[in-house]
């Protein structure tokens, strides 16, 4: 049968599964397998696995329980194996690279970040600051612009706007570079112009949540910054 599998740790990991249950319905027996210095963490994969709220979070809960006790690789929602042998090979063919990635994950949780600048404000800084795009969009506001005004304006802000945007990416990104001891960037989705992961250690926590705020603060309004975390460290996997 085939097996549901949540996470890796080392054999000498607590692993205390009391009062959880895994994927599927009704909910699936957690149990280890092992292999020399390593352990998984799997239950029966149901039939009919798909990303239903209740199985979301029993796989969360898994990973967050463990974490409390040790380092973990917390494999993604949906992972499944053919049969516990396959897990046993799986931890035996890869184990130094395994003890490799725990070793590095000790102490450290995840935290992702995103990013995006209010369409309008940043226009308006564009046209405030740009001497050339604020001439075009004179001109055109006047009823005396052509199409090909109009274009090169709208190439320009964009231009503009991307310059800005990256900027503000790599300035954010290097103010909380001190207190990360690694990081996974992202292609940023819909309006947000920095999507990027950071491994966080427990004694830098602190700072790196403070400066986060600090940097939220200086942006202001314009910006929106969402911090989320602390979470497993998927994007380290």
């Amino acid at each position: 049968m085939a097996v549901y599998v949540y996470s890796i740790t080392s054999n000498d990991h607590p692993v205390k599964l009391d009062g959880l249950h895994g994927v599927g319905d009704p909910p699936g027996t957690l149990r280890t397998v092992t292999d020399g210095v390593l352990c998984a963490v799997v239950s029966d994969a149901p039939e009919d696995l798909r990303p239903r709220r209740r199985d979301v979070l029993a796989h969360q809960e898994v990973q967050e329980r463990l974490m409390a006790d040790g380092a973990v690789l917390p494999l993604r929602f949906g992972m499944t194996a053919d049969s516990d042998e396959t897990v046993r090979a799986a931890l035996e063919d890869r184990a130094d690279v395994y003890q490799e990635r725990l070793r590095s994950l000790e102490g450290a949780t995840e935290y992702n970040l995103k990013c995006s600048w209010e369409e309008e404000a940043l226009l308006r800084r564009i046209l405030l600051e740009s001497d050339e795009a604020r001439e075009l969009n004179t001109v055109l506001r006047g009823g005396s612009g052509t199409p090909q005004m109009s274009l090169a304006l709208g190439e320009l802000v964009a231009q503009e706007a991307d310059a800005r945007q990256q900027a503000l990416a790599k300035g954010i990104v290097e103010a909380l570079r001190p207190y990360v001891c690694d990081e996974s960037p992202a292609l940023p989705g819909g309006h947000d112009f920095l999507s990027v992961s950071f491994l966080v250690r427990a004694d830098k926590e602190e700072m790196f949540l403070a400066t986060g705020i600090s940097l939220a603060n200086q942006l202001g309004e314009e910006c929106e910054v969402r911090l989320r975390g602390p979470l497993p460290p998927y994007s380290f996997v």
